[in-house]
């Protein structure tokens, strides 16, 4: 059988083995998918090795993805946007790099959450590696406006300004204080204040009505910032459980050629939170 593997340190906590063993007996491909602990001084060897034993694929996260995009030879648009990869392709021309992150949570936010983006107001939480991988994917559904917020405004204007040619829309960049009277139908969290239990400190009256927040974390309940949006006046809430099941599935379609029904997988991660 055709062998897949997600690599990351650690990596016992993974749900992508499931994840795509579930997508695999959907669609009738033979294959294995397995996690792969990658030692933090020799992944380019750990994965050439899989490639060697007959590898057609990784999924790469937490703390490789930078890694995976200097190891790869090829690069998809997004990986180049992203500047970094999630997803490996190993083929005859060499190793192909891509980034289905922000993908998946556009496909998440637009298709599960029936919240398309075109024309609406968004805003994006974060500078780093998160928010990076979001940037381009969300400029190309077409938003109204895209503001990407941080701590520190300075990384969140130079993160816009990289992005003022991808199309006619031109990001804006700015800190938390500078939203003040603004007012977001989507507010997606890229942040890390949820993995420290808290949220980010934002003015009060973001959230238009019928908004969505979104946090690109999850877990058994609602996350920080969900609690805080929900107080803030937020008419709609989701975590980052459909993120991970899109990405995965625009990853099998990388490798496969097939898209697979993320619905049913999904729910099923939800029962087992």
């Amino acid at each position: 059988m055709d062998r897949y593997a997600v690599i990351g340190n650690p990596i016992s906590h993974s749900k992508s083995p499931r994840i795509h063993s579930l997508f695999a007996a959907q669609t009738g491909q033979d294959l294995v998918y397995e996690a792969l602990l990658g030692p933090i001084e020799a992944f380019a060897a750990t994965v050439e090795a899989f490639r060697a034993a007959g590898g057609r694929g990784l999924n790469v996260t937490v703390p490789f993805k930078l890694e995976a995009f200097d190891l790869a030879d090829r690069h998809t648009p997004r990986a180049l946007a992203a500047g970094a990869v999630n997803t490996l392709a190993f083929d005859v021309d060499g190793i192909l790099g891509d980034n289905t992150d922000g993908a998946g949570i556009l496909r998440d936010i637009s298709v599960n959450q029936g919240c398309p983006v075109a024309g609406r107001r968004v805003l994006l939480l974060g500078a780093g590696g998160a928010a990076r991988g979001t940037v381009l994917p969300l400029l190309e559904a077409a938003p109204a406006s895209l503001v990407i917020a941080n701590r520190t405004a300075s990384k969140a204007a130079g993160l816009a300004d990289e992005f003022t040619r991808s199309g006619p829309l031109r990001p804006l960049g700015c800190g938390f204080a500078e939203l003040a009277g603004q007012r977001f139908d989507v507010v997606i969290n890229a942040t890390s204040a949820s993995l420290s239990d808290a949220a980010p400190d934002l003015p009060d009256g973001l959230y238009a009505p019928g908004s969505l927040a979104y946090d690109m974390m999850y877990g058994k309940g609602d996350t920080p910032f969900m609690r805080a949006a929900r107080e803030q006046g937020a008419a709609r809430l989701s975590d980052g459980l459909g993120m991970l099941v899109e990405q995965a599935a625009e990853s099998f379609l990388l490798w496969r050629g097939v898209r697979p029904d993320t619905a049913p997988v999904l729910a099923q991660l939800r029962a087992g939170l």
